[in-house]
């Protein structure tokens, strides 16, 4: 019997992507350096985090917004895509060109290549510009989700700015964001943030060590809890599943054997699925599980499709949960 989910009536859910990007996704025989190389049609995808994290919201059965800030000719086309899957859309419009990215797959190893290419650069004004409209789309006893990378020009602490926006609402904010805006929320929280995801490498850079086991994983993930840098802390460990802390109580979510054919949105689809379950009235563990499935089922389609509710599903029964 396949699992379904809860028919809780779920709170409202804003996702915030602050550098967007059209994803094209293609394959060629081979990829090596040197010759031109002959590609297959590509599919493009509505892409960036917070996007992504609507769209599997979306796939999954859910309701999300998208706050995107967008611009040139590129955002219009990023905008006609999130339409065409029926993502509701609040569009920041900015003066910069939105980006791309560029996925190809080498159909003789079934490696896959990923390239990202330069947002772009936002001033202070727009900075203040996108922290007005924020607060005004912001859904009181909600969900918000910060995701993806910070848009060059805005400053390390931008994803703290965020969440001092967020707090004027009695609203919970998960964050999933990188680099020198991740550190900077590690170093100096601002206030601990409801949760907190990250990928083992990032945990590694953090803390300046190497993960050798899931206890290490959890340790880590603990430390970041006892900092108060987030009430709940969800970091993945590869292919082998996700853990998560929260509050005093420690899980490991195993993820199940799938074809791997795309890792690309398998972080942002754990993310969304997490987020809906949340929103339903689950436990955090039932949202872990769920999280792991719609990585999972993602990992699992072609390109930047991510998952569907189907698959994602199916694999559920297949996420075996551990506690420690």
């Amino acid at each position: 019997m396949l699992a379904h989910w809860s028919t809780t009536i779920p709170c409202k859910i804003l996702t915030i992507t602050l550098k967007p990007a059209v994803d094209y996704a293609t394959s060629s025989e081979r990829v090596v350096a040197g010759p031109k190389l002959y590609c297959r049609a590509p599919r493009l995808d509505p892409g960036g985090g917070g996007v992504n994290v609507a769209r599997a919201i979306q796939k999954l059965g859910g309701h999300a917004t998208a706050f995107v800030a967008a611009g040139g000719s590129m955002g219009e086309l990023l905008l006609e895509l999130l339409a065409n899957e029926n993502v509701p859309v609040v569009a920041c419009r900015i003066a910069g060109e939105t980006g791309y990215s560029l996925a190809v797959t080498d159909e003789e190893t079934q490696k896959q290549f990923r390239f990202s290419l330069p947002g772009p650069l936002m001033n202070a004004d727009e900075g203040q510009m996108l922290l007005g409209q924020i607060a005004r789309v912001v859904p009181v006893n909600g969900v918000v989700v910060l995701s993806g990378g910070m848009a060059a020009g805005l400053a390390d602490d931008f994803t703290q700015e965020v969440q001092k926006v967020i707090q004027r609402h009695n609203t919970r904010l998960i964050v999933d964001t990188s680099k020198a805006p991740l550190q900077r929320m590690i170093d100096n929280p601002h206030a601990a943030v409801d949760v907190l995801r990250l990928d083992r490498s990032e945990i590694e850079t953090a803390f300046g060590t190497s993960l050798q086991s899931i206890a290490d994983n959890l340790y880590f993930s603990e430390e970041l809890v006892r900092r108060g840098v987030a009430k709940t802390v969800v970091a993945g460990h590869g292919s082998e599943g996700s853990c998560m802390v929260a509050g005093d109580m420690k899980f490991f979510c195993h993820a199940p054997k799938v074809p791997e054919r795309s890792k690309v949105g398998a972080g942002d689809a754990l993310v969304g699925s997490f987020t809906l379950s949340l929103s339903r009235g689950d436990p955090p563990e039932k949202a872990l599980q769920w999280g792991v499935a719609a990585a999972a089922a993602t990992v699992s389609t072609e390109g930047t499709a991510l998952c569907d509710r189907a698959a994602t599903e199916a694999l559920l029964t297949r996420c075996r949960l551990e506690s420690f």
